[in-house]
């Protein structure tokens, strides 16, 4: 896989045009949530990587009618088709205004989507140069966790992103059930391991890449990973990988697959 140079992604630099790109965000999962059956492991609320951004997937409207909402962040566009086609420009609205513009014009088309625009954040910011950064970040994590994906065993879910803490991941299963649940319980009764990419959060406070495992084996930390990645037991149990050790790595392709791959076989080893 060849890899560009990775940009930086300080989230210091940004936290306010990610906060709203995230609100943002939170539009097309409660659209999509609203508008899926629901999924094993909650993949009805999750967003997908599309050409030029994010997007719900094509949804079906409840009179027969199709929809698909889309994030460009190459276009900085809201880009909708339902009955109609069209679009909005994202200049740094707050979510809520965004989301009040949303109701309505589809309102218009004659129904109501499943949006509360009273709850999203009232403040908005967007700084192009961070959007593309972001959008670059992204698109690479996405082709390695593709790639990574690709390799695994047995079953996996889609790569999303979760609107709520704003990652990309995907999790494998090992075909396992957990003991102690019921094997029909769609959330807790899978034996699990999850691959993900954060700008970052109250814990780690920029972006890094993750790796967790349900049930937590405690045997896992024993197994070494690769060089700058670590075991993180603060607050939560997994793997972490700085984002920052990939822009100063001759193949960040290949380090972060290296990491990925390493925890899998961690966990694989020693979960039940």
């Amino acid at each position: 896989m060849s890899t560009p140079s990775l940009p930086p992604l300080a989230l210091a630099s940004w936290q306010p045009t990610r906060d709203t790109l995230q609100g943002y965000v939170t539009i097309l999962g409660r659209l999509r949530a609203g508008l899926t059956p629901p999924q094993p492991h909650w993949q009805h609320i999750s967003v997908r990587v599309g050409t030029g951004g994010l997007t719900t997937t094509p949804l079906s409207l409840p009179d027969g009618g199709r929809l698909e909402m889309r994030l460009d962040l190459e276009q900085h566009s809201l880009i909708v088709d339902s009955r109609t086609s069209w679009q909005l420009a994202l200049a740094g609205q707050p979510p809520q205004t965004l989301g009040e513009t949303v109701i309505a014009k589809l309102a218009e088309e004659g129904w109501m989507p499943p949006i509360d625009a009273g709850t999203l954040s009232p403040d908005g910011a967007w700084d192009r140069q961070a959007i593309a950064a972001y959008w670059q970040a992204l698109t690479f994590t996405h082709a390695v966790l593709a790639e990574f994906r690709a390799g695994l065993p047995g079953s996996t879910t889609p790569i999303q992103l979760w609107p709520h803490h704003f990652d990309l991941a995907v999790n494998w299963f090992s075909g396992r059930k957990v003991p102690g649940y019921d094997p029909e319980d769609l959330e807790w009764a899978d034996e699990q391991m999850g691959f993900g990419f954060s700008t970052g959060d109250g814990g780690i406070p920029d972006p890094y890449y993750y790796v967790t495992a349900y049930p937590w084996p405690e045997a896992i930390v024993e197994s070494p990973l690769p060089a700058l990645a670590h075991w993180h037991r603060e607050g939560w149990n997994g793997a972490v990988l700085r984002y920052d050790a990939l822009l100063a790595a001759s193949d960040p392709s290949r380090l972060l697959l290296s990491f990925l791959r390493r925890a899998q076989e961690a966990g694989a080893a020693c979960m039940i």
